[in-house]
């Protein structure tokens, strides 16, 4: 099983998976292609996956066959796993827990060749879509506390497999970095009583520089401090802090937004190799008032390196005014 382990020293728990050291890509040399050969995303490969526990199957066809147009299934190497009790214990001075989670893989659609910005919009809605769905239902389970969602894509993002699919997490405890967000909203809420999200998109619409598009209910801007080049953060213009209660109108909205960005990315960056998380609200986390949830798109150009992992510090080469300019200037619609 997976264990938890605190650094009593800053606070942060690491996974200890040893379970994901069997997969085939695990420690191969660089000059591997992981992606190369069998894919069991693939039609007619459903029985490679495990069960699945969500499916869009538009013809009605039987669970764990072709004839799907999205499929959720567990990750059949998962950094946590369902089954057993959290039993957090002492070690001396060290803690740690049972490796309890769920670790979930989003197909996101059954063509191998076809990337996410590709897909019809309606296809990334039902992605979204399928998000809110693992979300609602993980969250009746109350060993966890948080569940993240993400997007690997290319081999340099961490993606073992080119068929294009997300994750989700869910764990038993709130991440160090997602309490430092929650935190820093909650400073400014309690100072100037408004959500600091809301405030950074009215500065931004106001200032324009660093606003790649919006739409009705969506923007999509390039952060004020970046700490990668291109980094683009998709956010409501309404106040929400639960992804999970939007409406199927706003995931239309946002799928647009999404699509057309990783379309921008895709034309001016080269098709870069890129990670997307969706940042939202804890499980049961009474943040309503001053969290905003949105997603952050991170393209991986750049790599970090000595200075970065001795410091905590990002060098970017690109300003976000640079970056935002650039990508509104990319026209991805004839």
């Amino acid at each position: 099983m997976p264990e938890l382990r605190k650094d009593p020293i800053v606070d942060r728990w690491v996974i200890i998976a040893q379970e994901r050291g069997k997969r085939p890509a695990d420690f191969a040399s660089p000059t591997v292609n992981a992606q190369a050969g069998f894919c069991p995303f693939c039609l007619g490969n459903e029985g490679k996956t495990p069960p699945e526990i969500l499916a869009l199957r538009p013809n009605g066809s039987v669970p764990n066959a072709s004839g799907w147009s999205l499929r959720v299934v567990p990750n059949k190497y998962p950094a946590l796993t369902i089954e057993g009790g959290i039993d957090r214990v002492g070690e001396g001075l060290y803690d740690k827990m049972n490796g309890i989670g769920a670790h979930e893989v989003i197909i996101e659609g059954p063509c191998h060749e076809q990337a996410l910005e590709e897909l019809p919009e309606r296809a990334v809605q039902d992605t979204l879509w399928a998000f809110q769905q693992r979300i609602i239902d993980l969250k009746r389970d109350n060993r966890f506390r948080y569940i993240l969602v993400f997007k690997n894509h290319g081999e340099a993002a961490g993606a073992t497999l080119e068929h294009t699919h997300s994750q989700l997490v869910a764990l038993p405890i709130v991440p160090e970095l997602v309490l430092e967000e929650l935190d820093g909203a909650k400073r400014h809420y309690e100072y100037k009583e408004r959500c600091i999200y809301c405030d950074i998109i009215a500065q931004e619409r106001g200032d324009g520089r660093r606003v790649v598009m919006e739409n009705r209910d969506f923007i999509a801007i390039c952060p004020y401090a970046p700490r990668f080049p291109f980094e683009t953060w998709i956010l409501p213009k309404y106040h929400q802090a639960h992804f999970e209660h939007d409406s199927a109108e706003a995931l239309a909205g946002a799928a647009n937004i999404l699509k057309d960005v990783l379309l921008k990315l895709r034309m001016v960056c080269n098709q870069p190799p890129y990670n997307f998380v969706l940042h939202n609200s804890t499980v049961n986390g009474k943040h309503s008032t001053y969290y905003h949830w949105h997603i952050e798109i991170m393209p991986k150009l750049t790599k970090l390196a000595g200075f970065e992992a001795g410091t905590g510090f990002h060098i970017n080469p690109v300003s976000p005014e640079e970056a935002a300019e650039i990508l509104r200037s990319c026209t991805v619609h004839p």
